[in-house]
């Protein structure tokens, strides 16, 4: 009980604390950005809604996002998404990315880590600094930046790193599955940089020996080793696509060095499609075969074709590296493949992560970005849109393998503590507790659901009845506040 007014009451919800196992219906007190209040007991509020029959819980906090404008933001808020952080690709310069959505505006909190790629496109490659995630993806393909690195010019990709770290960087993002031949000492090297600098890496990882025999090393090894060898904090990124159905084998030995004492933390979604670069060197036609897929598992976002033919896509990668397309790795409607998906979800502690990918349009000129509902023509990855209310539809409400704070836990305090030792903002975040920043969303258990689809990939999910970033909505009753760019850089 107390006699404060605060901003904002959400009253009478059955209110989930992960951290601390609180699940009782409560009042929550919200002032400015913060809460100020969880009480059993009445408050009093400047406004106060009735939120009596859902459940209010932290807000989700996606370390693996690469939408980074407006619309995409819109999407992931009615997801539940309050963060949306591009750790695993990064952004290099870091200060391009910070200073171009910080002038824009967002609707979530957003933040970056330093890109080993992009700063090796620039050490080693030869090709020009910044241009954000389109640069990244247009060059993933490009060999140049993907060769072997003279001494010089690893002093030089470093230099790019500790900068960009220095800058303000949530870690160092590892996109080694793109440049699966780089040396392993160097990939060794960059985690004992991590470790100097105290934060995370977050790995694409190379190739398995399954599906490369000749690899350099074993990418689950490669990952294992370097957090045993230099006490960085490595993060496994989407754990569910780069294992694929060596799933069970990664993720005991994932759990063998953990009880050694290293950390490393996982992450996966619910889908069993990727989405990337058709420009990728894993796509070229002659190395499908390693992951047992065809150029007809690959549907091309700009036109929405099948890719027909290994003459077909030689030509999209040719003509557009940076052109993004859904890979279908493993089929959803097939038992024994989404037995691997749900294994590398429900692994220990595995954090519930995207992988949202930027809006491609289809239909010519981009419209306003700020338009809403999305124009005709949009099209990404259904995990854009869907991610976190697929898990609580399949895992909470349909099979039960997850309880609904356990769920809670692995969308919003596991996420916050991967990242809490270095960015002491994320101290605040996962939790509901006085004191903590009011990130928050409401929903309703028994509705909640992803509506995106393969065929329709921008619809929003439902089932929210409001999410707030710093206690101001960017969804109220269901539906996104256009005019409401609440969302803040989060920086080390």
């Amino acid at each position: 009980m107390t006699a404060k007014t605060h901003d904002l009451v959400l009253a009478g919800a059955r209110v989930l604390d992960p951290e601390t196992g609180h699940d009782a219906v409560a009042n929550v007190g919200v002032t400015g950005a913060t809460i100020t209040a969880v009480s059993p007991g009445p408050l009093e509020g400047r406004e106060t809604l009735d939120v009596s029959g859902l459940v209010l819980a932290p807000g989700w906090i996606d370390l693996h996002s690469h939408s980074h404008t407006v619309a995409g933001h819109r999407l992931q808020a009615l997801d539940g998404v309050t963060t949306a952080l591009d750790l695993e690709a990064g952004v290099a310069p870091v200060g391009e990315a910070y200073d171009a959505a910080g002038a824009e505006g967002r609707p979530l909190n957003y933040g970056f880590s330093a890109s080993w790629a992009q700063a090796r496109m620039t050490a080693v490659g030869g090709l020009p600094p910044g241009g954000g995630l389109a640069a990244g993806l247009s060059h993933l393909g490009n060999p140049a930046w993907q060769r072997a690195a003279t001494p010089r010019q690893l002093d030089a990709l470093f230099e790019l790193i500790r900068a960009d770290l220095a800058a303000g960087a949530l870690g160092i993002g590892m996109l080694v599955g793109y440049a699966p031949r780089v040396a392993p000492e160097e990939y060794l090297a960059v985690a004992g940089l991590a470790a100097e600098a105290g934060v995370p890496t977050y790995t694409h990882a190379r190739d398995l020996v399954e599906q490369t025999p000749d690899t350099p090393i074993d990418g689950a090894t490669e990952v294992a080793q370097a957090a045993a060898a230099t006490g960085a904090h490595m993060h496994y990124c989407h754990v569910n696509s780069t294992s694929l159905r060596q799933v069970d084998r990664v993720l005991t030995l994932i759990e063998r060095v953990r009880a050694e004492g290293a950390r490393v933390s996982t992450e996966a979604y619910p889908y069993g499609a990727g989405m990337t670069g058709i420009g990728a060197t894993f796509l070229a036609a002659e190395l499908l075969g390693r992951r047992g897929i065809r150029p007809d598992s690959i549907v091309y976002a700009p036109t929405g074709e099948r890719v027909a033919d290994a003459a077909r896509l030689g030509e999209l990668r040719a003509t557009d590296p940076g052109g993004l397309a859904i890979v279908h790795f493993l089929d959803e409607d097939v038992p024994a493949d989404v037995a691997v998906i749900d294994r590398a979800l429900l692994g220990e502690d595995t954090v519930i992560g995207s992988d949202a990918m930027p809006l491609t349009w289809t239909g010519g000129e981009r419209p306003d970005p700020m338009a809403w509902p999305l124009p005709p023509g949009a099209v990404t990855h259904p995990r854009t849109a869907g991610t976190f209310s697929k898990v609580l539809r399949r895992y909470v409400r349909e099979t039960g393998r997850l309880s609904l704070i356990e769920a809670v836990r692995r969308c919003s305090l596991l996420p916050a503590r991967v990242l809490e030792e270095s960015v002491p903002a994320m101290r605040r975040k996962g939790r509901v507790q006085t004191g903590c920043d009011a990130d928050l969303v409401v929903f309703s258990p028994g509705v909640v659901s992803d509506q995106a689809t393969y065929a329709d990939s921008t619809r929003p999910s439902t089932g929210y009845a409001h999410v707030l970033v710093g206690g101001r909505h960017v969804v109220r009753d269901g539906e996104p506040v256009l005019d409401a760019l609440p969302g803040r850089a989060i920086r080390r």
